[in-house]
């Protein structure tokens, strides 16, 4: 396990871990950093329409560990026995949470991160059904916005991100968002 000291402390310089192929663990800084702007996001129409149907029942923190394991469900994956049981330590101090779409069948999707200041630091997300992880994202979004969230970085870019929003923008002007978000101390719940 990252000692929790050692894995806030990188957060907070703006590195993250990732293991490798062969379980090691690598800390990475990517330049240019992906980020979703709080102040002008916009949610995908066909997401908009899930949310209206009401097809997901969408809650915080009830299902962490499962999260976790859906989201490293995967054939390529970067989260081993070392980052879950880092991560559920985390989780136990209060600083990673889980945003948990469920269906009639169960948790269908979500994400996991790590909140920090008026940071949250998206680390990885999943889908059993499809737009389960982009109705917790919606979710996630707003819920940071109501709590005056600044920040909400998602390291990489993907379509998918695109969709809502994230752009990529250099590191030195990610790391200023950074200190600026971890000058302010908003609450999660």
């Amino acid at each position: 396990m990252i000692p929790p000291n050692i894995l806030l402390g990188a957060y907070s310089i703006g590195y993250f871990p990732m293991a490798d192929s062969d379980g090691m663990i690598s800390w990475h800084s990517p330049d240019p950093r992906a980020i979703i702007p709080l102040n002008s996001t916009r949610i995908p129409r066909s997401t908009q329409q899930l949310i209206r149907k009401r097809l997901f029942k969408v809650k915080i923190d009830t299902r962490f560990e499962g999260v976790l394991e859906g989201c490293a469900d995967r054939d390529e994956t970067w989260i081993n026995e070392e980052i879950k049981d880092s991560y559920l330590k985390l989780h136990e101090l209060g600083y990673a949470h889980s945003i948990e779409s469920f269906d009639s069948d169960g948790l269908a999707g979500g994400l996991y991160g790590v909140a920090m200041g008026s940071a949250f630091f998206g680390e990885s997300m999943f889908s059993r059904r499809s737009g389960a992880s982009k109705v917790a994202l919606a979710f996630l979004i707003n819920h940071l916005s109501e709590r005056n969230f600044t920040l909400l970085d998602t390291q990489y870019i993907t379509p998918h991100l695109q969709m809502f929003g994230a752009a990529e923008i250099p590191r030195k002007k990610y790391l200023g968002l950074l200190r600026t978000a971890l000058e302010t101390n908003q609450q999660f719940f």
